[in-house]
């Protein structure tokens, strides 16, 4: 396919449907190490739930500089620069080993302190203990499958990552149990019980498994031409490129993973019900977003691959073309949902007052839906253009301290109780995404306008796109 030339509509469904699969499993990877996880024991399950935000500081750094470095390649691309865009992914590797080795060792020092600020001890604490030791050890292969992405999404290559997340989902279901629970053939121990290290030890090796799929896949597709072994030495003009765009994703994603204590220490102070209800209900929400990263994904790769080739007309029609597609994925997705809300909360519990809270939620959370699409495709445009400092500012309002103001406003001085935080999510995500959609469309404008005053003239608003 040819990003810079091809039907826009045609290209983003090609790139956004495999993307949004894949999530789907990579869902179903995440879903049956908690439901082993369950079987284990209450504790391990405990331990787990504790460990997914120290997981994601190890993974964070992976997501982001993936998006940074495939920010840069796209645009070393539409420029047709193969040589600029082989020595970011170059250089992408070697600093994904760096961040991961340090990272890593950061995590081996401070995990105790940290499982014990939140409340862990005796078997909670030995379990996450189990678990995350072996994460922050094998930490490389969870950031380099990030990383070695970087160049398949720039080219519009999103099945690669879809069969890795595909065949890790599927293995994951038969090596969890074994590595957890142990296996035995007659009297003879083949395998001991590891426990938590087992879903741990079974998500490292995994993760390799992907890691050699794309190193293949890369090398088929030419993402490592002409590439030497020097050429993975850090080169300090490019590792400040990197880092430039790989920075405020990385802080954008570890600061939404603190958003998330946030809700939580609301939401919990009105008692065991409004939590329960809160976590199964963001299940359900997290899983009808899934379909629409995809798009955003693809609007990322087009932005940049157009901004690169000095076609700033086709960047503007991605994104009013992401932003159709994605209201009509949102009609289709989000209707089901909210007709069926109180049968799909059932799912997760019996309980009453906790489904009843939960609908409320999720009706609620019918009104804010489209603000957090809105937001990834506009965060998705500045990527692509190479400005994603505002992410990190819009992040820190929406995440920190915007939800510290708004949610005790509406919660106790309006007293609308858990609903003043549901109300407040609309709120605060609502005016983080019409600020983020103006920014998105002035950079490119400014974008636009500084092409222009180079001598680089824009094809006409009327061009077509198709060859």
């Amino acid at each position: 396919m040819d990003l810079v030339r091809d039907p826009i509509p045609r290209l983003i469904q090609r790139i956004s449907v495999p993307f949004a699969l894949g999530m789907v499993f990579n869902t179903m990877f995440n879903v049956t190490d908690t439901f082993f996880a369950g079987r284990l024991s209450t504790d391990s399950l405990a331990a787990l739930s504790l460990s997914f935000p120290m997981f994601f500081l190890v993974l964070g750094p992976g997501i982001g500089i993936q998006s940074g470095a495939s920010a840069l390649i796209s645009n070393a691309l539409g420029a047709g620069d193969r040589r600029a865009a082989v020595r970011y992914q170059v250089q992408a590797v070697t600093l994904g080993v760096i961040v991961a080795a340090v990272v890593g060792c950061l995590l081996l020092i401070l995990l105790e302190p940290m499982y014990r600020f939140f409340g862990a001890e005796d078997e909670v604490l030995a379990g996450g203990l189990r678990y995350m030791r072996v994460i922050a050890g094998g930490g490389a292969f969870i950031v380099l499958s990030q990383v070695l992405n970087a160049s398949l999404v720039a080219r519009g290559d999103t099945k690669a990552f879809r069969n890795v997340l595909i065949g890790i989902a599927l293995l994951n279901v038969g090596l969890d149990p074994i590595l957890m629970f142990g296996l035995r053939i007659g009297d003879t121990t083949v395998i001991p019980p590891l426990l938590e290290t087992g879903t741990a030890l079974a998500t490292v090796i995994l993760q390799g498994f992907g890691l050699v799929y794309l190193v293949r896949r890369g090398r088929r597709s030419g993402i490592y031409e002409g590439a030497r072994l020097r050429d993975f030495v850090p080169d300090r003009r490019t590792m400040r490129e990197l880092i430039g765009q790989s920075a405020p994703a990385t802080l954008d994603i570890l600061v939404m993973t603190l958003g998330s204590f946030v809700i939580n220490y609301f939401v919990a102070g009105f008692g065991r019900d409004p939590i329960a209800a809160y976590g199964a209900a963001l299940r359900i929400e997290q899983i009808a977003l899934l379909p629409l990263f995809g798009i955003s994904t693809a609007l990322a790769t087009l932005t940049g691959q157009n901004n690169g080739a000095q076609r700033l007309d086709r960047v503007d029609e991605s994104f009013r073309v992401s932003v159709r597609f994605s209201l009509v994925a949102a009609a289709a997705i989000l209707t089901p949902v909210l007709l069926l809300a109180a049968p799909l909360l059932r799912l997760f519990t019996d309980t009453a007052s906790v489904v009843a809270i939960g609908r409320r939620y999720l009706y609620i959370q019918g009104v804010t839906y489209f603000s957090y699409i809105l937001m990834n495709l506009s965060n998705a445009v500045l990527r692509g253009l190479k400005r994603p400092v505002m992410i990190m500012w819009v992040g820190l309002y929406r995440q920190v301290a915007a939800p510290f103001m708004v949610f005790p406003a509406l919660a106790f001085a309006a007293r609308m109780g858990v609903d003043g935080v549901f109300w407040g999510l609309a709120i605060v995500n609502w005016s983080a995404a019409v600020f983020s959609f103006w920014w998105s469309r002035r950079t490119l404008a400014r974008r636009r306008m500084a092409s222009e005053d180079a001598g680089v003239i824009a094809p006409s608003p009327g061009y077509s796109s198709r060859t």
